[in-house]
């Protein structure tokens, strides 16, 4: 895209335009919260993360050429972004994603976004010299009736559905010990990247892909929410066995009325799987937002994992919240 903006004459005064820095952040998570409240999804962002996000770019996301802005006659009504991984069943998937101020939806913004996205991504993936199959990808909730129907005019099949699961409440939390030989340490940020690097690790057998990089790791470590008293980590001697990765976001849960954790990643490494490390590992988690002062803690799991990790959420008190679906298209 360059530093070209293009007009839209579907709509009038609509224009694209590339991200154009620091003074987007605001109407980025503007919209990303509009669009999440009209969809009934219990997420929200700020400002301050978007920031974060955008500002440790790598080869997968690079926020001056991944982003696109959509304006109305100078106001900001929706934006697209892209990115690149290559996943655990041998593709690289070209992302797409985006969100429309919910008061500009039924125009056709949203489209002309997509198909805009597939076409820049096409030019990007021109550049890369590899010898996998290449598809695009896209993310939705089942509650965006919207973007289901925009990803299936488009061409989109379903190909994976994931589950966001909460425990209602943090009462009667088990206790559960840790198997003999493993302990629980607390992580200092020079142990943050072997912590890291233990969860990629962990997953590199799960269906899709995520990136997994040193820089994604320094972003995650500069994003507000972040607390290392927060995770949960148990060592077998020097080695990482399992652990969970927790986060309470004080900013989502005031702007949603209530009081709850997250349990980002939760992983045990194949060396250490089939103990009870993850139930000993969730079950302290939960009784650590709860003396964080949390009355529910929520979590995301592949409908399909292979660990069977469904089953032992479900043990532990977790309940199907609702559903999302990873689409992809050929290339």
């Amino acid at each position: 895209m360059g530093q070209l903006t293009r007009q839209a004459p579907t709509v009038p005064g609509l224009r694209l335009r590339p991200f154009a820095g620091e003074s987007d952040l605001a109407d980025i998570a503007r919209i990303e919260n509009a669009e999440a409240e009209a969809d009934r999804v219990q997420r929200r962002t700020t400002e301050a993360e978007v920031r974060v996000f955008f500002g440790h770019p790598n080869e997968h996301f690079d926020a001056a050429r991944d982003v696109t802005i959509a304006e109305v006659d100078g106001r900001v009504v929706a934006t697209a972004s892209r990115e690149w991984v290559d996943t655990t069943d041998g593709l690289r998937e070209y992302r797409l994603d985006g969100a429309v101020d919910p008061d500009f939806r039924g125009r056709g913004i949203g489209a002309l976004l997509l198909a805009d996205s597939e076409r820049l991504q096409r030019e990007l993936a021109a550049t890369h010299e590899l010898q996998i199959p290449r598809i695009f990808g896209s993310w939705s909730a089942d509650t965006q009736e919207r973007d289901i129907r925009l990803l299936r005019a488009a061409g989109f099949q379903p190909a994976r559905w994931f589950f966001d699961m909460t425990r209602p409440n943090l009462d009667e939390i088990p206790d559960v010990p840790l198997p003999d030989g493993l302990e629980l340490r607390p992580i200092t940020r020079d142990m943050a990247l072997a912590v890291w690097r233990a969860d990629v690790e962990a997953f590199k057998d799960h269906w899709g892909g995520f990136d997994g990089s040193d820089d994604r790791l320094e972003g995650w470590l500069a994003q507000p929410f972040n607390d290392l008293s927060m995770w949960v980590i148990a060592f077998d001697g020097d080695e990482v066995a399992g652990g969970v990765i927790n986060t309470i976001d004080p900013d989502e849960n005031e702007a949603l009325g209530i009081h709850r954790g997250w349990l980002r990643s939760v992983f045990t490494r194949r060396q250490w799987r089939r103990r009870g490390v993850a139930r000993a590992l969730i079950a302290r988690s939960l009784a650590l937002h709860r003396e964080r002062g949390m009355t529910t803690a929520s979590l995301g799991v592949d409908a399909d994992n292979p660990s069977g990790a469904l089953g032992l959420y479900e043990g532990i008190g977790f309940e199907v919240d609702y559903r999302s679906t990873a689409w992809r298209k050929p290339f």
